[in-house]
């Protein structure tokens, strides 16, 4: 990875992108993940 880029939102949203693919959305799970979770999911792509 070269580049992280968090952007503010609002309603509770927390979304991961890698490029344009949303890899990760508390708004569809209803979770805010585990960062495990999150680098198990990156290092997968």
């Amino acid at each position: 990875m070269e580049e992280l880029t968090l952007v503010p939102s609002s309603g509770g949203a927390f979304e991961i992108t890698v490029g344009e693919e949303k890899i990760y959305s508390k708004l569809d799970t209803g979770v805010f993940p585990e960062i495990n979770r999150i680098i198990s999911i990156i290092e997968s792509l």
